[in-house]
This record gives C-alpha cells, structure tokens and sequence, in this order.
C-alpha cells in the first residue's frame, strides 16, 4: 500500500480504505455504502489529529461515489456531503499500466475496463474541477513521483 509506505516514510498517519474493514464480499447494498462513507469520513478526521503535518488517504469519498454507481447504479446524496467535508492537497490518481492483482475484492481485471474506470475516475476529478498527478510507471517510478509531489508541496507550504 503506497498510502502506508508514504506515511511511514514521512513520519506521519495515514488511512486505510476503511472499505475493505467492513466488507468480505462486492455483494453490498445501499446502507452498506454510507456506512463505508461515513467510517471513511470519520477515519479521515481521526487520524487528521494525529498527522504530523501530512495525512495519506488511501481513497476518498470520490472513489466511493464511483464505485457506489458501479455496483448499485446510484450514489446515496450523504456521499456528496460527506465529500465537502475533506479538502485535499493532492490526489494522486495510480494508472492502470501496471498489471492487475486480485485481492478478493478487486473484480476489475479487464484491461479495457480498468481503463473505462481510470476514465471515469479522471472525468470526476475533472468535473470538480481538482487537479491531479497521475501517477505511472513501475512501483518505483510511481513512488518517486509521489515524493516529489510530496516535496514540492512541503516546500510551497513553508514559503
């Protein structure tokens, strides 16, 4: 997990996908998503009070959104307030040029649809109108590019 190794790289907290803590299965219902962005959302604020100045997030209520219309085709509105209620420095959008790795929950191994997702994932965060670094390459490319988002935004922030 790129979120945890950043966090311990720097010293800090991060946040697991909260998700994967309170579901086994991709058989969920409605109630079972705003439970998952609620837990999320509270996680965030938790470990926020404990960061040392950064805060990883391994995902986002923006991602639950997108898998909440995936698998039941509706995004409960208490998503959306749940989203404006974390504001983020960096989202760090991972491509799908690497290859897919099952998990037990992951079933999206299809290339092509691993990239109608990446897509979807791109419109939203255009949409919103927020910036992102996509992040490339093998796992030692993408984690050099995290650091160097990282640095930079550590370096804006002192000035």
């Amino acid at each position: 997990m790129m979120a945890k190794k950043m966090a311990e790289h720097y010293n800090t907290q991060w946040v697991p996908e909260v998700a994967r803590e309170l579901i086994t299965t991709n058989t969920f219902n409605r109630e079972d998503i705003i439970n998952i962005g609620r837990a999320q959302t509270e996680r965030i604020f938790q470990k926020a009070r404990k960061a040392n100045k950064l805060l990883f997030c391994d995902t986002d209520l923006i991602t639950t959104q997108i898998y909440s219309r995936h698998y039941l085709g509706v995004v409960p509105p208490v998503l959306y307030e749940l989203e404006k209620m974390v504001e983020y420095d960096r989202y760090f959008l991972f491509d799908v040029d690497v290859p897919w790795v099952s998990d037990g929950l992951r079933d999206i191994g299809e290339q092509s649809r691993r990239q109608q997702m990446i897509e979807i994932f791109k419109s939203e965060l255009d949409r919103r109108r927020i910036g992102y670094v996509l992040v490339q390459g093998d796992w030692e490319e993408r984690e050099s590019i995290i650091h160097r988002e990282v640095q930079n935004l550590i370096r804006n922030t002192n000035q």
